[in-house]
């Protein structure tokens, strides 16, 4: 495991431990097992880069597992609603993940994962563009939609519904979806 690997697994435990706002480098530096400074060498931009780096290796961990949660025959509206409400779920339900988003650690977090959303709309838009294109070619999507625009859509929805959730029944979260989001993208 590299040294950037287990501070990144310090840092995670350190904030479902302690939470974002109480973790401090040197609780990280000594969950990871080393100094200050050698933490420092690895993550210059402290507990800032550190709350970056754990928001985007879980959105890799989403992304990685994206396709073996969904059917192997589905049809694009039917993909968006999954994908939606499975991100809902492991951005609400992901201890490790949720823990950025808590109310005692939006502050710290909210400039960093703002910092973050190019990056991670970048990683979701590489993700899922050969699904978006082979939609595309095959008429099930809209043809003017560009696979960028999409995922940023779909991402600022996911944000939506996952860190200003209303009182609903997953059902009907998939009758909005399909009611208000799937039109928006499918011929």
């Amino acid at each position: 495991m590299s040294p950037q690997e287990k501070i990144i697994d310090a840092a995670e435990e350190c904030f479902a431990k302690f939470g974002v706002a109480k973790t401090t480098v040197e609780d990280v530096a000594h969950a990871a097992g080393m100094s200050r400074a050698t933490l420092y060498r690895n993550f210059s931009g402290g507990r800032d880069e550190l709350i970056l780096a754990v928001f985007l290796r879980d959105v890799g961990r989403f992304l990685d597992r994206m396709g073996d949660r969904l059917p192997q025959e589905f049809t694009p509206a039917e993909a968006v609603v999954a994908g939606v409400m499975d991100a809902v779920e492991f951005v609400q339900g992901e201890p490790r993940f949720a823990a950025l988003f808590v109310p005692e650690a939006v502050g710290h977090t909210h400039q960093v994962v703002s910092q973050a959303s190019q990056r991670a709309l970048d990683m979701c838009a590489e993700r899922v563009e050969p699904y978006f294109a082979a939609a595309q070619e095959a008429g099930l999507l809209r043809p003017e939609l560009d696979v960028a625009g999409t995922v940023e859509f779909l991402f600022r929805m996911i944000a939506s519904l996952s860190l200003a959730p209303l009182v609903r029944a997953d059902e009907e979260t998939r009758r909005f979806l399909r009611l208000y989001v799937v039109p928006a993208l499918v011929p």
